[in-house]
Order: C-alpha cells, then structure tokens, then sequence
C-alpha cells in the first residue's frame, strides 16, 4: 500500500500516525496532518447539516422532500410526490442511487444534478420497502441544505460545521486541498497513481470532492459524543442530534456480525462484541476511509488509506485499536466455506441491472460465476467488468472465493432471487 494515516481520540487525548507516501510518483511522505479523500464519510456531514434545519423547524424529516425541494423527483411520479426527507437520510427512497452524472463546476453543479434526477433515477422498490445505498439521495439533501440557508451545500459545510467545528485541515474542493499536503489515489497492482483526481462536484454531498485529515474526522466524532459540542464549547449541533442518528431507521440484510446490521440517519450501526458502533465508510478511486465511534468507550477513529490492499489494511489496524483502546473485539468477514451450502443455482441465475452495473449471475460448479459490467458514467472511474466465483455460505449469502484488495467480496440475494444485494438493491431483469 503506497501510505496511509490514522487517529484515535479517547476522551481529551488524541494518537495520530501516518506512513508510506501520498503520492508514488513524487515520494512525498506521508503526515498525520495529510488530508485523504474521506467518500462517503461527507454524507455524515449532510446528515448533520439536515438535522440543524430539523432543530431549527425548518424541516420536518417525515414530509415528502418536494415540500422543501420542489425541484425533486425520479422518474416514477407517484414517488416523487411522496419519498421522504427520512428516506434519503436512510437510503430507503427505493431509486437507483449511483448517477454520477458530471454537471460542472459551477455553484449549480448540484441543482442541475437534481433537474437531472427526475429523468434518471428509475424507481427500484417502494418508498420505504428496502434500503439500497443512495447517493443520487445525499445529493438531493444537499440541494435541499443550499436551497433553505441560501448558500451553495459547500458554503453551509464550511460555515455551519468545518469552522464552528475548528477543523482546521480539510477541503472541498481540489484548488483548496492542493494547499495541504494532499494524498492521492492509487489504483491496480502493482498500484499506479489514479488518473482520476476527484469525482464530479454534482455528487459533493455525497462524498465525491471533500478531503480531511484523520484529526478532523476524530474532531467530528468527538463533538458528537459531546451531544453537539465543540471542543471549545460552541454548540454545533443542537443537544440530543446525535442520539436521534443513532436510531436504528432501517434494519439491513443479515450478513454476518461483522457486517452493518442497521442504519441510521447518515450513520451506519454495527453490533460488535455486544457493543453498539457507529461510523461511515468512505472510498473515491484509489482511496478508502474508515471513522467509527464506540459510544460507551468515549472513543472515535479514523483511518486512511490511498490504494493496495486497503481494506484488508483498515481491518488489521481497526482490529488492533478496537482491542487495546476499547476492549472490543472487531468481528471478523466472511470466508468462503470450507463446504459449500446446497443451493438451486436457477433461483438466482439470471441478469440484474442497475443504472450503473449490470451483473450477470450463471451457474457454476459448487457456486456462481457473477461478471459485473459498469455502465454509464460510473464505467469512467470504476472498476469492474469482471467476473468472481462465489461460493453459497447459506441464507442466499454468496462468499468471493478469491480475495479483492485482501477480502472476499460478499453478495446476498433477497426475496428468492428477486434482488441481488451488495449494499445497493439490484433488480433482477432476465432469468
């Protein structure tokens, strides 16, 4: 792996290291203090920013979106008219969520995502039937943040939480990161210096532009188990919000103990050695982040990595602070079974389709050949176009047999076959 970053609070005190290099084509070393692409982490900060405009009555989380977001809607009009501010906050709009659609530069880069939403964004279950992660979701939310403060989604971010907040290393935009010591992505192995800098600024509220160092993200958590304030006492967020985004929204298909069981408002909720977690994951091409919080043991983290085999990288260093810091033991993924389940291959064999991913499940032997081809916008950035033997772990629960970036992959099928489920809730379309 090219470098890496982590810090861990624990009450007042703050540990902080870093390694390797944010750049292989520079050697430029990496600093606790280099900021990482954080993803999907920054719709924890739209989150919170929602919640300010729920405590000042500004919104009511249970009222349809459009009541605040008139531009807002998908393709199927009966949901447009009644998807709920809650059900973005919880991923259970039930719409294709990964558009990626690039709308510019400008300050309407996310107002011209969401004109454009309404002619993409095809309906997928209910309203409130089934999570499926929604970015297409957070960017709409941060449309709605920009329309009621008057102000671009960036704008509010800075000035409603990075600086009452008082972090002090983060970014929003490449131009503004570029005056830290700024890591960058590395994709392949060996691993090569991403081509890809950041994604399109349509989708920033969900986590495609910002940047922080790990301190940051511990500041963040650290003002949250303060019940909103900050380490100098402002109040960033109003007393009782972060118990209210602990609350369990949705409960998740059951993975396994390592995996999310449950999901909050922008938080993901883990069951881990008995304990309640909380936290987010995060990636942008060649880099991954990890923040998580154990409530009842005072303690945040945040890790960083920018390429390799970085998952398996975070869950050996989450492994170890969990453990000597917290007294938790970090459950571990799931291994491809020694004997595989019996299954009937023709209850899952067929295509699922998404905007962005088409998957292609056959029958092999003793499991499944399933070959994911990225489409649309999302074929520019991401990887794919392979295909992975999966092996039946029991309950429609597939295991990679090959590790990807040192774990193996995990897919779930749900409702006999109907959804292929990776996180996101994929519509099967042709046996």
């Amino acid at each position: 792996m090219p470098g890496a970053a982590v810090a861990v609070g624990v009450g007042a005190r703050l540990a902080e290291a870093a390694t390797g290099v944010i750049n292989l084509d520079t050697g430029v070393e990496a600093t606790a203090d280099s900021l990482f692409q954080i993803g999907s982490v920054t719709k924890v900060w739209t989150a919170a920013l929602v919640m300010q405009l729920a405590e000042e009555g500004l919104v009511d989380l249970d009222e349809p979106v459009r009541r605040y977001l008139p531009e807002f809607g998908v393709l199927d009009a009966a949901a447009s008219e009644s998807i709920t501010v809650r059900q973005l906050l919880s991923h259970t709009g039930g719409f294709d969520g990964d558009l990626f659609e690039d709308t510019g530069r400008g300050d309407d880069a996310v107002a011209r995502f969401v004109a454009f939403m309404r002619g993409s964004a095809r309906q997928v279950s209910g309203p409130g039937e089934l999570f499926s992660y929604c970015n297409a979701g957070y960017c709409a939310l941060g449309a709605l943040v920009a329309g009621l403060r008057g102000r671009t989604w960036e704008t509010a971010m800075r000035e409603l939480l990075i600086e009452p907040l008082g972090a002090r290393h983060m970014a929003l935009y490449a131009e503004e990161a570029i005056m830290f010591r700024a890591a960058v992505g590395h994709v392949g192995e060996p691993p090569r210096v991403s081509p890809r800098r950041e994604l399109p600024q349509s989708n920033a509220p969900a986590g495609s532009t910002p940047s922080a160092a790990p301190r940051d993200l511990v500041r963040f958590g650290r003002m949250l188990l303060a019940d909103g304030a900050a380490a100098d006492g402002t109040q960033v967020l109003p007393s009782g919000t972060f118990a209210e985004m602990c609350r369990p929204q949705v409960t998740l298909p059951p993975l396994g103990e390592r995996y999310t069981s449950a999901w909050g408002l922008g938080l993901m909720l883990f069951d881990w050695d008995g304990r309640p977690v909380v936290g987010h994951d995060g990636g942008t091409p060649g880099q991954t982040t990890a923040w998580r919080i154990v409530p009842d043991r005072d303690l945040v983290l945040a890790v960083h990595a920018n390429g390799g085999r970085a998952p398996a990288f975070i869950d050996e260093v989450l492994a170890r602070i969990l453990s000597s810091a917290a007294g938790l033991r970090l459950p571990p993924r799931a291994l491809p079974p020694d004997a595989p389940v019996p299954f009937w291959p023709e209850t899952y064999t067929g295509r699922y389709s998404a905007r962005s991913v088409t998957y292609e499940v056959k029958a092999a032997p003793r499991g499944l050949d399933i070959t994911d081809t990225p489409q649309g916008p999302a074929a520019r950035f991401g990887k794919g176009g392979t295909t992975t033997r999966y092996v039946h772990a029991g309950g429609g629960r597939f295991v990679g047999v090959a590790p990807d970036e040192g774990v193996h992959p995990l897919i779930a099928f749900l409702q006999n076959g109907r959804f292929l489920y990776t996180t996101r809730t994929v519509p099967r379309v042709q046996d």
